[in-house]
């Protein structure tokens, strides 16, 4: 199957496997760490704006918290490849299967943390969000994010419309691309739902499942000659 510019970071099958894991985020910090949600910060930017109206000063605190932890995972990943363009060798590994292999570390942790350790499981979550979508962001050359639904909805209905008006294959495929990704958002959600009222906070282990997949696949891809990434 060809793809846009060569890059297995950019193919359709990672980002699906990195919008699954995003989804199945969500579930488990809404039903399993305080019923929030640790992927996107916009509510939490909100409610620290609020709390600080109320001066509610620890609050706010706690709501600021995530949002340091997404950026300080922002800064994560750009080191890392930065670190690796500077390091450059031969030896087949990519700095974006570091940043995976960072985030199944933390959340191999994250899932034996107890309730009473919420607050810091939601931090170290955000963290990893950050990584993930930092290092991971086109599929097959268009911007998508694998933690949140907002921009790949609006990108996708953009497509849509685009192709609706001038029959564009382009954007028909684009469209197609985007909602498929927030299929595979939804069907993490449903995953993480179901596996969180079984297994509790060791179910946030089952997300390593699709980041190991994607390591190797990036491999795999190396191997079969389909190109580089950056």
């Amino acid at each position: 199957m060809k793809q846009m510019d060569g890059q297995m970071s950019e193919s359709l099958l990672l980002g699906a496997l990195l919008a699954l894991a995003g989804g199945f985020f969500d579930a488990y910090t809404f039903l399993c760490r305080g019923g929030v949600f640790a992927n996107a910060q916009t509510g939490n930017i909100v409610l620290f704006g609020l709390r600080l109206a109320e001066r509610e000063w620890m609050a706010a605190l706690s709501y600021l918290l995530p949002v340091a932890a997404f950026v300080l995972g922002v800064v994560a990943a750009e080191y890392i490849r930065r670190k690796s363009r500077a390091g450059a060798g031969s030896d087949g590994w990519h700095w974006r299967q570091s940043v995976v292999l960072m985030e199944a570390v933390v959340l191999a942790a994250v899932a034996f943390w107890p309730q009473r350790w919420n607050a810091a499981a939601n931090i170290a979550i955000s963290f990893v969000c950050a990584l993930q979508v930092e290092a991971f962001r086109k599929v097959r050359g268009s911007a998508f994010a694998s933690t949140m639904c907002t921009g790949n909805l609006r990108s996708g209905t953009e497509q849509l419309v685009i192709w609706r008006q001038t029959g564009s294959r382009t954007a028909a495929r684009r469209a197609r691309h985007y909602y498929g990704i927030i299929l595979f958002f939804a069907l993490g959600a449903a995953a993480g739902g179901i596996s969180t009222v079984w297994l509790s906070e060791r179910a946030l282990l089952l997300t390593l499942l699709p980041l190991v997949a994607v390591v190797f696949i990036m491999f795999i891809r190396k191997d079969d000659g389909h190109g580089g990434c950056t």
